[in-house]
């Protein structure tokens, strides 16, 4: 049986940021917890937030570390209780909205985080108590701000997934003004993140054609916008389509990802310094070249689609394409550059075969399968 969801409201537009108070009256939040990182915080875009929401009891934990961890989602919460709040706003990019969806599970059940996690069975024990939730992104990436999942690196050093409906905000605030300025590694990172949501997603083989068409024109934008948006990061036209390709990606995911993703939580997980859309960026053609023979790929000729929609002549030029992007962006070369080495093989493969993306690749990989993509990554 399919399962398709759409999913929450959007505010999208430039100035967005001005109608913070009237979501959280919409909402109910009358005492915020303000979930957000020191970047952001020195960028004067939580100031932006402060100044949005005149008159309301706010709170802010400002710490949310690049990629979030249990401890930040621990201290977080203990200011959630200790403000006596009643909703979060996340203001910043997925590391700080997924640190929030964690807050939105902390401050409200019991027990340690690890037992909400979805490779442990989890999902099903995050309840209606959650913590309402408004995301406002800052980079053009993730796209948490429409996503039922978050990923959280936990005390014992795993980097897992949280999933649930009740962890979908309950408006996304999508203000690509918030995005102007954004250094260019960080644009072409985050926005390759975007990328590989839309591609990875594409290629799931699970029957949501509304998902297929949303990332299909999701990475239409996000591949024509791209180099713009990283060489000028005042670009409006740029900067909105990327953001809508970010959201577009997060809206289509629900389908389920791949490989891409199963190995760079796994690796991000091995070394948190690793920036998550850069990883995907890295593994990107190896997984299109892995799962290119993949009967359904082949069927739907999904691969032709997606080289369509990139400008490229044919199917067999979408990984040198990626290559190409990378490079002009200004990203690594490969997994080496950014100082992963082969002995660290055998702890991102486990890794990758127990996370939550794996089952739902195309084409399910092996050991030697996901040896053999890391090889051609490096």
């Amino acid at each position: 049986m399919a399962f398709i969801y759409y999913i929450t409201q959007v505010q999208f537009e430039f100035g967005a940021i001005r109608l913070l108070k009237q979501e959280c009256e919409r909402v109910g939040i009358t005492r915020p917890l303000i979930v957000t990182d020191p970047g952001v915080k020195a960028a004067g875009i939580l100031e932006k937030a402060l100044d949005a929401l005149p008159g309301l009891k706010v709170t802010v934990f400002d710490q949310t570390p690049s990629n979030p961890t249990e401890t930040a989602v621990r201290a977080a919460a203990e200011l959630y209780k200790a403000g006596s709040c009643d909703g979060l706003i996340a203001v910043g990019g997925g590391s700080a909205i997924d640190c929030a969806k964690g807050v939105a599970i902390a401050a409200t059940h019991e027990g340690p985080l690890t037992t909400y996690a979805t490779i442990e069975g989890g999902s099903p024990k995050i309840t209606e108590r959650t913590a309402p939730l408004i995301a406002v992104p800052t980079t053009s990436g993730t796209g948490s701000e429409v996503a039922r999942g978050a990923i959280i690196i936990v005390d014992d050093h795993r980097k897992l997934g949280f999933h649930s409906w009740h962890l979908v905000p309950k408006t996304a605030i999508c203000d690509p003004e918030l995005t102007f300025g954004l250094p260019a590694k960080l644009t072409a990172a985050t926005g390759m993140d975007a990328i590989a949501h839309c591609m990875e997603t594409f290629m799931s083989a699970a029957f949501n054609p509304p998902a297929d068409g949303i990332a299909l024109d999701g990475l239409e934008r996000g591949w024509a916008h791209i180099e713009r948006a990283t060489r000028n990061g005042s670009d409006r036209e740029a900067r909105l389509n990327l953001m809508s390709a970010s959201m577009q990606g997060a809206m289509a995911f629900q389908k389920g990802l791949g490989c891409v993703h199963s190995l760079s939580h796994s690796l991000g997980g091995v070394d948190p310094r690793l920036h998550h859309g850069t990883l995907n960026a890295m593994f990107l053609p190896a997984v299109i070249g892995f799962n290119a023979s993949t009967e359904s790929i082949q069927k739907d000729r999904r691969l032709e689609r997606m080289a369509k929609a990139m400008g490229l002549g044919s199917a067999n030029d979408i990984q040198d394409a990626i290559h190409d992007m990378n490079a002009r962006l200004g990203l690594p070369k490969g997994l080496a550059e950014m100082g992963v080495r082969k002995e660290m093989f055998d702890k991102i493969i486990t890794g990758a075969l127990a996370d939550h993306c794996h089952k739902t690749n195309p084409r399910l990989a092996s050991i030697a399968d996901y040896e053999a993509m890391l090889e051609n990554s490096m």
